[in-house]
């Protein structure tokens, strides 16, 4: 495997779109796709798996929602109960109506600021990293699509000619 890879620049989305399905068809491998916003059907159009974040968030709810139920079991049934506004404090499941609020709150509060954690621990962002996109442009305006160049690349740039592309170069990643 070469350390060679093609940097296709576009400027427009649609283009962009096309352009991946076209190399993805010719069986080429796209290292990266850098866009300055989320391209609609870019990740189906890469043959990238479905993002398992959904089961994250279900099982982060969760454990707020037994964070919640145990808390409030603890703190006002068991630790020191208190008779507010008439209601039975021998057991949980005569106060839960009451509790409901608070159940739902700590599972949100748990399933969003987890999800937000995992998101940045699976995205390698950490505080204070430097920036890995190639071309500056792509924050604002351009598209950028990395294809891996493995003896192949006369036939990319033929493959690459009639795509629209704003402009192609050949990257070392060594250098």
């Amino acid at each position: 495997m070469s350390d060679k890879v093609i940097h296709v620049l576009y400027d427009d989305d649609d283009i962009l779109l096309d352009a991946v399905k076209k190399v993805k068809s010719a069986n080429h491998h796209i290292e990266e796709v850098f866009t300055p916003f989320p391209v609609h059907g870019l990740d189906k159009a890469m043959g990238l798996a479905p993002t398992r974040l959904a089961i994250a968030a279900f099982m982060y709810g969760t454990v707020g929602l037994i964070v919640a139920i145990t808390m409030m079991k603890y703190i006002m049934i068991d630790d020191w109960p208190q008779d507010i506004g008439g209601k039975p404090n021998f057991d949980f499941i005569s106060n839960m109506p009451a509790f409901v609020p608070i159940m739902f709150e700590l599972t949100v509060f748990f399933a969003a600021h987890f999800m937000v954690i995992t998101f940045f621990m699976r995205s390698r962002l950490w505080p204070f990293k430097d920036a890995e996109n190639p071309d500056p442009r792509t924050t604002d305006y351009i598209f950028l699509m990395e294809i891996a160049v493995d003896n192949n690349e006369d036939e990319l740039r033929e493959l690459l000619a009639d795509t629209q592309s704003v402009e192609i170069r050949l990257i070392d990643k060594k250098a």
